[in-house]
């Protein structure tokens, strides 16, 4: 008999992976366009690199480089099954804690607003674990995370904010259906946050920076 979850894992069950399975359509049709940094990275890199899409969502980051070899994973079977629709690409159905790749194998990982949905710290550092794990030993990864820092944003968060929140989804309704709305968990990071996680994981800090309200990070394994 298998154990039952544990609380953040029934938790994060709860307000990200049911909502997600419930919102896919809806959210897939709003992601579309690669963001400019993602999309500079991986035109980066060389032919013929091998590397992971951790929780791709509809897979609009597969076809930016048509040179790379892309394995793309999701969480949510759901858009698993979209992406696989909509780029014809290799994408499994895969938890972002426990990948099913071999280690040191890939050249490149990218994470794009994955990590923050994950409910305690820990967590959050054995994700990146799994990525660092996967990748070959000049390999990079790059993740993407919600800032805590978006006073300039629609949201409005500042330092002052709580870093534990949900955030809601609406999905609009026809005719006189009601509209839905979902609460997905998120944990915003403070500035410096998620490279303390890296090197926490094992891994170390290449570049940083800030884009649309997000923290971003290039690692790799310590030199």
């Amino acid at each position: 008999m298998s154990s039952p979850p544990s609380p953040p894992a029934a938790y994060e069950q709860a307000h990200v992976h049911a909502v997600y399975e419930a919102i896919a359509p809806h959210f897939s049709a709003t992601r579309h366009k690669p963001w400019p940094f993602v999309q500079q990275f991986l035109t980066s890199l060389a032919p013929g690199s091998v590397g992971l899409d951790v929780g791709c969502g509809n897979g609009k980051y597969i076809p930016v480089n048509p040179t790379l070899h892309m394995l793309a994973s999701d969480r949510s079977p759901s858009l698993a099954r979209l992406a696989r629709a909509e780029r014809a690409a290799d994408v499994v159905t895969a938890d972002g804690l426990s990948l099913p790749y071999r280690p040191r194998s890939v050249d490149f990982v990218i994470c794009i607003a994955v990590v923050h949905h994950l409910s305690t710290r820990q967590r959050r550092r054995d994700a990146l674990a799994q990525m660092l794990g996967c990748l070959a030993p000049r390999g990079r990864a790059l993740v993407y995370v919600w800032a805590l820092e978006q006073s300039a944003s629609r949201r409005g968060w500042d330092e002052s904010s709580r870093q534990d929140t949900l955030v809601p989804w609406v999905t609009l309704r026809k005719g006189a259906q009601p509209d839905e709305t979902h609460h997905r968990y998120y944990h915003l990071f403070r500035e410096g946050e998620l490279e303390e996680d890296v090197v926490a994981a094992g891994g170390e800090v290449c570049d940083r920076g800030y884009e649309r309200d997000n923290w971003w990070v290039i690692f790799g394994h310590p030199r």
